[in-house]
């Protein structure tokens, strides 16, 4: 399917710093794959719903274990390997996609870089993969211009105790290895589950008690609930959550976009 993010043209001298500024904006959100939940997909579906709402576009990077492999023209061309799944979301299947732009450090945060120059026009991207792969894309991405964009691993799971497991396994590796201390919960259950909020108490005292980490904030949603209805409270917040550093970023960029031209004189 043809992208719906083509490599922009400059049109003037300012076009290059226009592109800086869209990108300040841009908010990577690190999503740790969990292959012993049932309902990934649809949890992705709602938190892309819930962008959705506060009007951002989001661009799924699906490098989980059980994602699809990218085309074979990704490396030459993987602006056109980004399907259009809707006017709010598109979709990158990029299962071992990232490896082919790993470095001599062991880093793969080239392709975050490539990611961000083929799609301008994503506000939000969700990388989804397992936490291994996240500690090779994240853990020497470099922030020095976006200080306060730092990414906050998402754990999936479900009110199983093997999906809890690997989640926690999950925040262990990613705090140890790419030094990403705080992290967020979202938890797939029926509102009717007895065990999310105890789930969501031991996460977080496991890994304040061995980890030095910290469970920042957790949200429940039902697969079950209706994907055409409106995202949850708790949702809502932690979408908006997310969003705010790059917010907070833009706002401060605004005057200098805004700011009329200065010529010199001849």
């Amino acid at each position: 399917m043809t992208t719906a993010f083509p490599p922009p043209m400059p049109l003037d001298q300012a076009d290059g710093l226009r592109r800086l500024f869209a990108h300040a904006q841009v908010r990577f959100v690190p999503v740790v794959s969990n292959p012993h939940m049932a309902f990934g997909g649809v949890m992705l579906e709602r938190l892309c719903s819930g962008f959705a709402e506060q009007g951002c576009h989001t661009l799924v990077i699906d490098a989980g274990e059980n994602a699809p492999e990218p085309n074979e023209i990704a490396q030459v061309d993987l602006a056109e390997c980004i399907e259009t799944l809707s006017p709010e979301v598109s979709y990158l299947g990029a299962r071992g996609l990232p490896l082919r732009y790993v470095d001599a450090q062991g880093s793969t945060a080239g392709f975050l870089n490539a990611v961000a120059r083929v799609a301008p026009g994503a506000d939000v991207v969700l990388v989804h993969a397992s936490a291994s792969e996240l500690c090779r894309l994240f853990s020497r991405y470099d922030l020095s211009a976006q200080p306060n964009n730092r990414p906050r691993p998402l754990l999936l799971a479900d009110d199983r105790p093997v999906s809890v497991t690997h989640a926690y396994a999950a925040m262990k590796l990613l705090t140890q290895r790419a030094g990403l201390l705080v992290h967020d919960l979202l938890l797939s259950a029926a509102p009717s589950s007895p065990r999310t909020e105890r789930i969501a108490m031991q996460i977080a005292t496991c890994a304040d008690d061995f980890l030095g980490a910290v469970l920042r904030d957790w949200v429940q949603v039902d697969p079950a609930s209706d994907p055409r209805s409106a995202s949850t409270a708790a949702l809502q917040r932690w979408v908006r959550d997310t969003l705010q550093p790059a917010w907070a970023e833009l706002a401060a960029l605004r005057p200098a976009m805004t700011a009329p031209a200065r010529h010199a004189l001849n």
